[in-house]
């Protein structure tokens, strides 16, 4: 978990870190008045980078945009929502509870991103870590695997979409997108996804509410909800046919970063 924070705000404050003016009490070079936790260098090529103590700062403050980051960035979005179209299929309101399944995707999330995270961490952090290559560079080479992922699950009508609210004609390939416009695009096929998937897991739950529905009015007994007679078929047949190991296996794999 540890790791993740480390990736997610190495991306999120890296164009903070090495602003390009000093401002407030920062000072430059070796001024006596210059705080020492707090100061601005300029190295060899010309780049101003900020102290390691300011960085630190900068990260930690940062730290209130993770959420973010994980529900818009990664395959969050679609686990949760057909977690959730599950639930209501199935007819129980409260059960599991808003906490299991937040957790339940927050780790499939974590399984289902492992590759992603395992090279931005090889390509970009640990280099950054070891001082081998500044902070630009290093959010230039943790946006490629990510932006890959992303991709990969975007649909073109809605990069379109979003490239062409943005008014930009400068964008040759998809690739060449910017975050700005690939992230709402990414979020926007990921709902579409996740409820194709969730039209899919209403369907056997509806048939048998309806076929319950008709038999209690065959029988006269139309004062009787059909919610509280369908719901114990349904959770026999979901158990039945494994649908948790089906639903997180297709989730998964539908990925195909696995």
């Amino acid at each position: 978990m540890l790791r993740i924070l480390l990736l997610a705000t190495l991306m999120l404050v890296g164009p903070l870190a090495m602003a390009q003016e000093p401002s407030g009490i920062l000072a430059q070079g070796n001024n006596p008045l210059s705080i020492p936790a707090i100061t601005l260098t300029t190295d060899a090529e010309g780049q101003q980078e900020y102290s390691v103590s300011l960085q630190i700062l900068l990260i930690m403050t940062a730290l209130s945009f993770i959420p973010a980051f994980v529900m818009l960035m990664t395959s969050f979005t679609r686990i949760i929502i057909v977690f959730s179209i599950l639930r209501q299929a199935l007819g129980l309101q409260q059960t599991p509870s808003n906490q299991i399944l937040i957790g339940l995707t927050l780790f499939l999330t974590l399984f289902i991103m492992a590759p992603v995270f395992d090279r931005i961490n090889q390509d970009a952090l640990q280099p950054y870590l070891s001082e081998q290559i500044p902070a630009p560079e290093a959010i230039a080479r943790a946006e490629v695997p990510l932006k890959n992922f992303m991709l990969a699950q975007t649909r073109e009508s809605d990069l379109e979409l979003f490239v062409r609210l943005s008014q930009r004609t400068d964008i040759p390939s998809p690739e060449a997108a910017p975050m700005t416009i690939l992230v709402p695009a990414f979020v926007t096929s990921e709902l579409k996804t996740a409820f194709q998937i969730g039209f899919m897991i209403f369907i056997p739950f509806l048939i048998i509410d309806m076929v319950v529905a008709s038999v209690l009015m065959a029988m006269g007994m139309m004062m009787l909800s059909p919610l509280i007679i369908s719901l114990p078929f349904k959770i026999m047949l979901f158990v039945l046919v494994d649908g948790w190991g089906l639903i997180i296996g297709t989730l998964a794999g539908s990925f195909g970063t696995l």
